[in-house]
Order: structure tokens, then C-alpha cells, then sequence
């Protein structure tokens, strides 16, 4: 492998608090170690459009503590078809990068893994995806803090719940992966939570709803958006046609769950992830993930980490949750 110069790096996909931070780290840390950065803004459509940005040190100072990417994102078809990959790495040659840092979730690892087996560049990738659905990492950016927020308002929901002696059905984030939901629900005291990795039957619901009411004047059921049963709407509707001790609400929190300050764990995970990013680049790593497992930092073959789909959630919190929600 032909001496790292300059790095780029870039954010992918949905956007998750901690990037910033992860920015910031590889950043400096490229600096500390004699390379140049360049910052390539909204992503794989960044470099298509040659929206290359010089970094230094001092450009990512005041970022460690914002929200969403200050390289923006965007999605990128051209970035799919060998005819795009191969102007992107056209453009990137020009500027003089030689490695990559992708900030992102497996769609952003999946352009990235195309790109450098097709054209030989080298990339080490970090996880950056509220959903925390990726092998390899026992958590990724952006799941602590987005799970915080949603922690918050089922606090402020349950506040309305309680006066008006209402059921709440409250939808969080999660078409493939339960961990927002499930982890959520446990914090926040929900009576139920429905996950895609769990098929939960309308009758078993009710069924536990009714058990609750004997004891509760008030409910609140987590839905990932995932969940079989078809959203959080859906699944209200057919629960209030058989079963209507309570006044029934659907909240549906969205995008909110995306944005605000990063939690001091995600900062630190961005600092860490970037870090490792940079020292595993420059020690001839490529094609990689760096992830956090059993609290260190670790490699994970990038192709085993878009396509290994075994991670799963932690049985002992999903029979957990059911005893705690009685």
C-alpha cells in the first residue's frame, strides 16, 4: 500500500447526533500524524460534485457539541451505477485523497466497499446510525442520544397519560432493528413494546392491556416502526375496536429523534471511532469497520459487517421487559 497522504472523510445516510464529534477526531488526529484532511460534503454526491473542503484543526473547533453533520448529507444514485463510482474516484484522485473515513450506516458502508475493491483506496469505516443495528459494534453513533430523547418525551407523555386516564401509543424509530423501542420502553416504563424482531399478536396485546387496566389508569405501548403489525396507527385502530377501556392517542416522534446536542457518550464514542479510524488507516487497515465491543475499540472485516445480520437483541431485556411492565 502506497503511503497515506490525505484523508477524506465524509458523513452518509441519516444523519446521527456524534458525528460532528467523530469529524472533530479524525480530523485532528490526521493532523497530529502529518497528513492533510479534506472534508467532502454531502457524501458520495460530494464527491460527483467535487465539494471538496480543506480541514484543519481549527476549522472543527465548536462543532463537538452540535447536532446533524456539519459535512451535510445527501443520498447519491449516480453513486450506484460503475459509471458514478468511477467520476467519484476520478474526483478524488484530482484532489489528492487517498483514504477514506465514511461516517454512516450499512448503505454508506456498501458505496464504500464498491468503491474500494473497484478502484483500491483504502477505507475504515465508522458507524454512525441511530438504529444500532450494525454487527461488529456494540453501539453506534448517535443510538445513545437518540434514545435519551425518546426516553424524554415518554416521561412528558405519561405526565398527560396520568391526567386524562388515556393509552398512548407512542412509534420511535426502527424499520429493521427493536433497540430504540425495547431499550426506550424499559427506561421509560412501558406497559408494552412491539418490535420487528418480535412479532407481537393484537390479542397477546390486548390481552396484557387489559391485565394493566385492572391495576393502572393509564398506559403506554412503544412501537418501533418496524413492528409487523403495521405502525403505531394501525395498530391503535384495531386495538380500540375491541378494546375500549381507555381514551386512546397515537404519538408519532419521527425526525425529532434525530437531532439535538449529542449525550456525552456519543461524544466520546465519536472521538474514539474517529481516532481508531485514522490509526487503523495509516497502519495499513482497509476495507474495516471500527466498532466498540466489550467497551474497546475492534476491527470488523467490512463486508462481514454489512452483511452479517445476527445481531440481535439481548433476551434477558426482552423477558426483562415483560416482568417489569406487570
Amino acid at each position: 500500500m502506497a503511503e497515506i497522504k490525505k484523508i477524506g472523510v465524509f458523513t452518509s445516510g441519516g444523519d446521527a447526533p456524534g458525528m460532528n464529534a467523530c469529524i472533530r477526531a479524525v480530523v485532528r488526529t490526521a493532523i497530529y500524524m502529518g497528513k492533510e484532511v479534506v472534508g467532502i460534503q454531502q457524501g458520495y454526491q460530494g464527491m460527483i460534485d467535487k465539494k471538496f473542503v480543506p480541514m484543519d484543526a481549527r476549522s472543527v473547533r465548536n462543532i463537538i457539541q452540535m447536532g446533524g453533520t456539519v459535512l451535510k448529507t445527501a443520498r447519491c444514485m449516480d453513486f450506484r451505477t460503475p459509471e458514478g463510482r468511477a467520476f467519484a474516484y476520478k474526483n478524488l484522485k484530482e484532489e489528492g485523497i487517498d483514504a477514506l473515513v465514511p461516517i454512516g450506516g450499512d448503505g454508506t458502508f456498501t458505496g464504500a466497499e464498491f468503491l474500494s475493491r473497484e478502484f483500491d483506496i483504502p477505507v475504515v469505516c465508522v458507524p454512525g446510525t441511530i438504529d444500532n443495528d450494525l454487527y461488529g459494534s456494540d453501539y453506534t453513533l448517535g443510538y445513545d442520544t437518540a434514545t435519551n430523547t425518546v426516553i424524554d418525551a415518554i416521561d412528558k407523555i405519561r405526565d398527560t397519560a396520568a391526567s386524562h386516564d388515556r393509552l398512548f401509543f407512542v412509534e420511535v424509530m426502527g424499520r429493521d432493528s427493536g433497540c430504540i423501542a425495547l431499550h426506550a420502553g424499559i427506561a421509560g416504563g412501558a406497559e408494552a413494546i412491539l418490535l420487528p424482531e418480535k412479532e407481537t399478536a393484537i390479542d397477546e396485546l390486548i390481552e396484557k392491556l387489559e391485565q394493566s387496566a385492572e391495576k393502572k389508569t393509564s398506559s403506554i405501548v412503544i412501537i418501533a416502526e418496524g413492528d409487523k403489525n403495521g405502525g403505531a396507527y394501525n395498530v391503535a385502530k384495531r386495538v380500540k375496536e375491541k378494546f375500549n377501556f381507555y381514551d386512546i392517542k397515537v404519538t408519532i416522534l419521527g425526525h425529532l429523534q434525530r437531532g439535538g446536542s449529542p449525550s456525552s457518550f456519543d461524544r466520546v464514542l465519536g472521538g474514539r471511532l474517529g481516532y481508531a479510524a485514522v490509526k487503523s488507516l495509516l497502519a495499513g487497515e482497509n476495507r474495516k469497520m471500527v466498532g466498540l465491543r466489550n467497551n474497546k475499540v475492534e476491527l470488523t472485516d467490512l463486508h462481514e459487517a454489512i452483511h452479517n445480520h445476527t445481531f440481535k437483541l439481548e433476551e434477558d431485556l426482552l423477558e426483562m421487559a415483560n416482568i417489569l411492565s406487570i
